[in-house]
């Protein structure tokens, strides 16, 4: 716990010892039904509702042309040299890893694509357990509308699960899910046409579109997201022979379909798409080859699974103190106050606690890109903008609510700033607590930098309290 001075004291003024007494008494003889409410999930339940909710990536290539390999989901160390700055040159010669794979033996046998979604859980009591899951998928590269290389991609999945009694699957519900279409935050709610999932005996999947690496004019491009609209029941009735098309939210006509990703801690799904792993001996047979404009038919598809890991294994990069002069540049730094430390998946620290700085802006070899990493997104603080629509014309994605954030200048749904919610009346404007985070009800509100839902408030995160940040922890091994 911080010094008393960083965190003002809640008791309002003219609060009396005695007053405090008789709520400290009253305390004794709380309502067994209230502390039965306060319960948090084990490691391993966690893991499982990661995996139980991880989404079904429908994905078209642009993979003729010597680009084969391009559009496969992979991870940060893909190239195995601790050096992220890298990560786009050495993806631009993926189609080589490939080639040199189907001969034997070669420079490139080293390489492990290992394609990942990097995942937290964030667990919280609001009238009950609920739980907001969060899922980037990684790409090493893309190309923006205007045809520049990007370095990392940064579109990710989020899921708010409301009425968590216990394992996945035991009544709980998903309340909504959001994409990310650029800089755009899409959001579809709870029995939306729309929001559509694979489910099996292993999980309950959200089924999305990607958009292929490369650039495109108005239309769906560079990685972006998108919900699937048609239902898994149709989808697999056409699996034995007909074209891999699918229909998806604000788009005209079916998109082509060249991949699937599949979680591989379901095995339910894995067994439904019969996904294979993808190695350096696999690596030629589960590379697609064609045009985003090539229609293939769904035995054609290239099916692969993939594993989770957590945002937390590239945060400690980001720090002052952990060699971040090789992924990150000092631009954009992030300054938190952690009252955690950031543990790794043993339960030791990386990141020890007290006022922490942060670089968050990429450090491109090619000099190409300088966009931000996690520790700057606005989903990572939930101060983003919600979108009914996805559009091929840009637009969308207002910083003003998460400027207003910053600051403490605006009020959640519930009258809490900030820095009311979390006591720390210094940060605004100078530094993030931790353990700031704001969940969205999924209203959408169109006042410019205000947003409906609520700060998680004071030490909600406590497992006394039903609480845990899972952005700041490692839950799953490393490979």
């Amino acid at each position: 716990m911080p010094p008393t001075s960083i965190r003002q004291s809640r008791l309002p003024r003219g609060f009396s010892l005695l007053g405090a007494l008789a709520i400290a008494l009253a305390c004794l003889h709380w309502p067994a039904t209230a502390h039965a409410q306060t319960w948090t999930l084990t490691k391993a339940q966690r893991q499982s509702y990661l995996h139980y909710y991880a989404p079904i990536v429908f994905k078209r290539a642009n993979a003729n042309d010597g680009d084969h390999g391009r559009d496969w989901i992979t991870h940060f160390n893909f190239d195995q040299d601790n050096d992220f700055s890298n990560n786009k040159r050495n993806w631009k010669n993926i189609n080589a890893y490939v080639d040199a794979s189907r001969n034997g033996p070669s420079s490139y046998e080293s390489w492990r694509i290992r394609p990942t979604l990097y995942t937290s859980l964030i667990e919280f009591m609001d009238g009950g357990k609920n739980l907001v899951l969060i899922y980037h998928i990684y790409h090493a590269l893309d190309k923006n509308a205007a045809g520049d290389y990007q370095l990392h991609d940064w579109e990710r999945v989020e899921m708010l699960i409301k009425n968590v009694t216990g394992s996945p699957g035991s009544g709980e519900s998903v309340a909504y899910a959001v994409v990310t279409q650029h800089k755009r935050n899409v959001i579809r709610h709870q029995g939306s046409p729309q929001l559509n999932f694979m489910e099996t005996s292993t999980g309950k999947h959200l089924m999305i579109w990607q958009a292929e690496w490369s650039d495109k004019l108005a239309a769906a491009h560079g990685q972006e997201l998108r919900f699937v609209v048609d239902p898994y029941s149709w989808i697999a009735g056409r699996m034995a022979g007909s074209n891999a098309e699918l229909d998806l939210n604000n788009d005209d006509g079916r998109k082509n379909v060249h991949y699937v990703f599949v979680p591989q801690g379901s095995a339910g799904a894995v067994s439904a798409f019969n996904a294979k792993v993808l190695t350096y001996a696999t690596a030629d047979q589960l590379a697609s080859r064609y045009d985003n404009g090539k229609t293939v038919t769904w035995p054609n598809v290239k099916r692969i699974s993939y594993e989770l890991q957590d945002l937390a294994d590239i945060l400690p990069t980001h720090w002052q103190y952990g060699g971040y002069q090789t992924h990150w540049l000092t631009a954009a730094q992030q300054d938190f106050l952690l009252e955690s430390p950031i543990l790794n998946e043993f339960g030791l620290a990386e990141v020890g606690t007290g006022m922490q700085r942060f670089y968050a802006k990429t450090r491109d070899i090619e000099n190409e890109d300088d966009r931000e990493g996690y520790i700057a997104k606005k989903w990572f603080y939930g101060t983003y903008e919600l979108n009914a629509d996805a559009s091929d014309w840009g637009g969308g994605g207002s910083g003003a609510f998460h400027d207003n954030a910053w600051a403490s200048t605006v009020v959640d749904s519930r009258g809490q700033t900030r820095a009311s919610a979390s006591g720390y009346t210094g940060s605004p404007s100078a530094y993030w607590w931790q353990h700031d985070y704001f969940v969205h009800s999924g209203q959408l509100d169109s006042t410019e930098g205000v947003e409906a839902g609520f700060w998680l408030p004071g030490q909600w995160y406590l497992p006394s309290n039903g609480g845990f940040d899972g952005r700041w922890v490692q839950l799953f091994d490393d490979p």
